[in-house]
């Protein structure tokens, strides 16, 4: 990564009516609107932050931190509830109309349904696992069990057991990865943010509140979706399976999937290069005609 692009140096914040949005950003030309997932110790930056050299070159990259995971302003609202409005609110403040928008795993939930909801505002979408439902494979996946009996009970063995169901290598999770992630996954505040996400009675509640819902899952609405889009998977993907991907591909009207072999759930960390190069060609396509 160019010595420029450090933390400090490009970490940037918003002030809105509902607390402090911080976000990093790099480049410029078109926006791209990069939203992280969830888990423990998560951030954008430790998302996307091999990535932003290679997408700065193209474009200016806005990596949102939500609230309710830590640096941003925290929320009273359930986080994933917050992000949606977050994003919009984000956008706003910044003054932008219309971005391409990267999501991963959770992030690409609230990519799709802020395109759902603001059509105009997402020109192209790419998202990173996670999207659509388990159509074969049972549900939760492996990865979420960890994730919530991490969050039950928060250990260091837990946390390590959680990263390495991440991935399809076990050498990328590093001790340095384990040590920054342990020490935001453990600060009190987000921790609690994060039971109430995926704490097993959290989780429980939320399956039951889905289950007596009349409103449509988004990944029902899926063929609503203006955005063209491009859908990014990791074949080994332990977290999401990479059969949830399937009622996506055939509803959504414009859509590409590109999978990636020898890959867990952070396609853009283990398939770094071969990711940003199919995402790059995606997004800089030129529009037929």
């Amino acid at each position: 990564m160019p010595a420029e692009l450090t933390y400090e140096s490009t970490l940037r914040e918003l002030a809105t009516d509902q607390g402090v949005l911080r976000y990093h950003e790099a480049g410029e030309g078109p926006p791209l609107l990069m939203l992280h997932g969830s888990g423990p110790g998560v951030t954008g930056w430790r998302n996307y932050r091999g990535n932003l050299a290679r997408f700065a070159e193209h474009f200016r990259c806005l990596v949102l931190e939500f609230p309710g995971f830590g640096v941003s302003d925290p929320t009273e609202e359930h986080p994933m509830m917050a992000a949606g409005g977050a994003a919009v609110r984000f956008l706003d403040g910044l003054g932008l109309d219309q971005v391409d928008v990267i999501g991963n795993s959770m992030g690409g939930i609230i990519a799709t349904q802020v395109a759902l909801k603001h059509p105009d505002r997402v020109r192209r979408l790419v998202t990173i696992g996670g999207i659509g439902r388990n159509v074969f494979s049972p549900a939760p996946g492996e990865g979420i069990k960890l994730l919530m009996e991490f969050t039950d009970d928060p250990t260091r063995e837990g946390l390590i057991r959680w990263l390495n169901s991440m991935v399809y290598d076990p050498r990328t999770v590093t001790e340095e990865m384990i040590e920054e992630r342990w020490a935001q996954a453990t600060d009190p505040g987000t921790l609690a943010s994060a039971r109430r996400m995926y704490g097993s009675k959290a989780m429980a509640a939320r399956a039951k509140a889905m289950a007596a819902s009349d409103e449509p899952p988004y990944w029902a609405m899926l063929h609503k979706l203006k955005a063209k889009t491009l859908i990014t998977w990791g074949r080994d993907d332990r977290v999401s399976p990479v059969d949830m991907m399937l009622v996506p591909m055939r509803t959504i009207p414009d859509v590409q999937v590109t999978i990636f072999p020898n890959c867990g759930h952070w396609v853009m960390i283990e398939q770094k290069s071969a990711w940003e190069s199919a995402v790059l060609a995606f997004l800089t396509r030129k529009d037929d005609a």
